[in-house]
């Protein structure tokens, strides 16, 4: 028995197998760049994977079966939530710092001209204003899960995840086929690393948002939500909108601003 509201963790081996997965991870994308062997990364890949999905099923459990997030507990995960994403924030900082420091006074060594003399960019009002329109859609219908949610009117906000699931889905889908269209690769000067740095990292936000909502709409279809006791799904909201308004600076700035 406790006499505080607060929750103290049990022992758990998922951050150290968590480490053990992103370092294969890692090391393995560099086998797999110099020398064309998948192997380690696919097993990096597979361990957090697995790591992921038990880790979220003891949080899980500590939320809903133990009854362990008690208000008090709720208030700190909301609080690391947020400090989370401002981290996230800065993370995305320093990709637009590099992409205006290079665009605003272009060096002689790319043409003195932005975008460099050899660089065809894509066309902003193409495939990637279809993508603004499906994350911004996406922020509708997440929104509306939650709002649904709230009025327990579970139906409604499955449905509605469902959909944001699936927007997020076509999202990353078109974002792979304009890879690999692209008229540029990451080796053409700096208008090339600074674009598939800022929009590879923000694809791979958007697969991880996608992973929250899709064990937040498991979680919401075993009835683990209820319309007072939802954190899991207000952060996986929280994060979304997080990505969709990071979207939305890459499309005016890299996309329209720097054609």
């Amino acid at each position: 028995m406790t006499n505080h509201p607060y929750h103290l963790v049990e022992k758990s081996p998922w951050p150290l197998t968590a480490s053990l997965g992103a370092w294969c991870l890692t090391l393995g994308n560099v086998f797999w760049f110099h020398s064309f062997t998948p192997l380690l990364a696919l097993t990096g890949s597979m361990i957090l994977i697995l790591t992921m999905i038990q880790w979220w099923r003891d949080v899980s459990r500590e939320g809903t079966l133990q009854g362990l997030h008690t208000i008090k507990v709720v208030v700190g995960l909301k609080w690391g939530m947020i400090l989370f994403i401002v981290s996230e924030i800065f993370f995305f900082i320093s990709f637009f710092w590099a992409f205006y420091h290079s665009s605003l006074a272009p060096v002689p060594e790319i043409g003195s001209l932005w975008p460099p003399t050899h660089i065809s960019p894509f066309n902003p009002f193409q495939v990637p204003l279809l993508n603004t329109a499906i994350l911004l859609a996406s922020g509708v219908t997440v929104t509306w899960a939650h709002h649904s949610l709230m009025e327990n009117n579970l139906s409604q906000s499955k449905l509605a995840l469902s959909l944001t699931l699936g927007l997020g889905i076509y999202f990353t889908a078109l974002q792979a086929f304009e890879y690999i269209e692209a008229p540029f690769a990451i080796s053409d000067s700096i208008y090339g690393s600074t674009f598939f740095v800022a929009t590879g990292f923000h694809g791979l936000h958007v697969l991880i948002g996608s992973s929250f909502l899709l064990v937040c709409l498991i979680r919401l279809s075993t009835h683990h939500f209820s319309s007072h006791h939802h954190f899991g799904f207000e952060a996986a909201a929280w994060y979304w909108h997080f990505v969709d308004v990071v979207w939305l600076f890459l499309y005016v700035s890299i996309y329209w601003w720097g054609m």
